[in-house]
């Protein structure tokens, strides 16, 4: 195991205990739609998100529960066996995938414990405001990232 890529499976550990731990204290201090200013940008706000990352579907009717835990679980395998795959040396496919897998794992907890996903990351300019989100779906992002980021360096060494 430690010669392949699931060599970086302890980042996905990090990211669902981060995510647990910030969402239940939102959970523990806040009440639905309560909100904490941080800074002119910035507040805390617990909302609930029956959709994927930054609320996308969160009012398609309830299917959208089952199709996103379904998705998880595929994404999470499919990832699992390509990072067996994976040398351990290769940062940014086994950590991107990692923290792809860590996010998905955490907003699945949510959905299965209580039919949502606990969101509260709430940044906004002025009257613009970006959906809020949480640790989970901060890393997915990041480890997509890092995905993409790979596949430009794989093609720089094809050539």
């Amino acid at each position: 195991m430690m010669s392949s890529g699931l060599r970086w499976l302890w980042l996905t550990v990090v990211v669902i205990a981060v995510d647990l731990a910030t969402k239940y204290a939102v959970l523990g201090a806040f009440r639905l739609y309560d909100s904490k200013v941080i800074t002119g940008f910035f507040n805390l706000t617990y909302v609930r998100n029956y959709g994927a990352a930054f609320s996308f579907l969160s009012d398609a009717g309830g299917w959208q529960r089952w199709f996103f835990t379904i998705l998880a679980v595929v994404v999470c395998a499919a990832l699992l066996v390509w990072m067996r795959r994976l040398p351990a040396t290769d940062k940014l496919q086994g950590g991107g995938s990692a923290l792809i897998i860590g996010g998905a794992l955490g907003n699945l907890y949510d959905r299965m414990m209580h039919g949502y996903v606990v969101d509260f990351l709430d940044f906004h300019l002025g009257q613009w405001s970006w959906p809020a989100f949480n640790v989970a779906d901060s890393a997915i992002c990041v480890g997509a990232l890092m995905l993409v980021l790979a596949s430009f360096r794989s093609e720089d060494k094809a050539k």
